[in-house]
């Protein structure tokens, strides 16, 4: 059990009120007491409550995640994201609190930010032009992205490159002789809110795919293995001859592999499955281990956090950064199927 204000008291032999004074700033304490205070905390392990810092800095500390969900829970490549994000707020002893607010509910935004509960705003799935920035900016408080804008301007910001993920992709599978290469991107809503990372990706793939004179086939899918099942099948429908696809939706994975297995179609033999932009948790979850592009999920999270506290300090925010892609070889990838 934690440690509480009053253990503090105790073991330091003072009242509770003399503990809170000491938390607080609001009255002096003789440096001995405060000495006697500061050695019973850290004996017991006692973490500052962020009201109490609240009360001496005027802050809450407490920064907000703003987390619009497309239809779907936070997967697992999310919840690393935020794994990093609150590792990098507790060194900085913040706590961080989640906040399921999509592009589309401004006001509910606007709510939430002008309770100033929070310092800071952290501002996830951005879309290209995203109307909660405003919200945040102008309820007067900061905010860093995870993704970016069309034009982040001078603001904290921490993307991934989906270009080049895509620009990868295609290139592995067509070095692999593979020609009739599809691309399973995410929701028809994430599209319709202009979401960046589903925007950036669709670029790179057509960019890539037109690079070497090979058609586009791309479709939507709902983030849920029932509509991955529902796109691959239409795929295959759609090009009998198709021999490799590209994921960038992790659940739907699951519903790809069966429709795959449904057809008789084997993997990597007859038809090559490679992820952009999941953890290695996924590729490990898969029927057998899942070639994928990747990143350091929980870097890209502390460090929107820990631009974002720099700001808050009232320092200017860092450059803006865009975090590359890994290729992990593993087994769903191989040579195109012989005619």
């Amino acid at each position: 059990m934690a440690a509480t204000m009053q253990d503090v008291a105790d073991l330091a032999q003072v009242s509770l009120s003399t503990v809170s004074y000491t938390l607080s700033g609001k009255r002096p304490v003789s440096a001995e007491t405060r000495a006697r205070i500061e050695s019973a905390m850290a004996e017991l392990g006692f973490r500052r409550h962020a009201a109490a810092r609240a009360l001496a800095s005027r802050r809450t500390h407490v920064l907000a995640v703003a987390y619009p969900v497309y239809g779907v829970a936070l997967g697992a490549t999310l919840n690393e994201i935020v794994s990093g994000a609150a590792a990098a707020a507790r060194a900085a002893e913040y706590e961080l609190v989640l906040w399921p607010v999509s592009s589309a509910e401004p006001e509910l935004l606007h709510e939430l930010a002008g309770q100033r509960t929070a310092d800071g705003v952290v501002l996830m799935e951005v879309a290209l032009d995203d109307p909660r920035i405003e919200v945040v900016e102008a309820a007067g408080l900061a905010c860093a992205l995870i993704g970016r804008t069309e034009d982040p301007g001078e603001r904290v910001w921490v993307d991934i490159d989906f270009e080049d993920a895509l620009e990868q992709a295609v290139t592995h599978l067509a070095d692999l002789g593979h020609r009739e290469i599809a691309f399973i991107s995410r929701s028809q809503a994430s599209v319709d809110a202009h979401y960046g990372p589903v925007v950036r990706a669709q670029r790179g793939y057509e960019r890539a795919m037109a690079a070497r004179g090979m058609r586009a086939l791309s479709v939507t899918c709902d983030v849920t293995p029932p509509a991955g099942r529902r796109a691959m099948k239409r795929l295959l429908a759609d090009v009998p001859d198709l021999t490799g696809v590209i994921v960038m939706n992790e659940l739907a994975l699951f519903g790809v592999s069966s429709a795959l297995r449904e057809a008789g179609r084997s993997v990597p033999d007859d038809v090559s499955v490679l992820a952009i932009a999941v953890a290695d948790e996924i590729s490990e979850m898969y029927e057998r281990p899942l070639t994928y592009l990747g990143t350091t999920w929980k870097e890209q999270g502390a460090r929107a956090v820990r631009g974002l506290l720099e700001v808050l300090d009232g320092r200017p925010a860092p450059a803006g950064v865009n975090l590359p892609c890994e290729l992990h070889l593993r087994e769903t990838t191989g040579p195109a199927p012989r005619p």
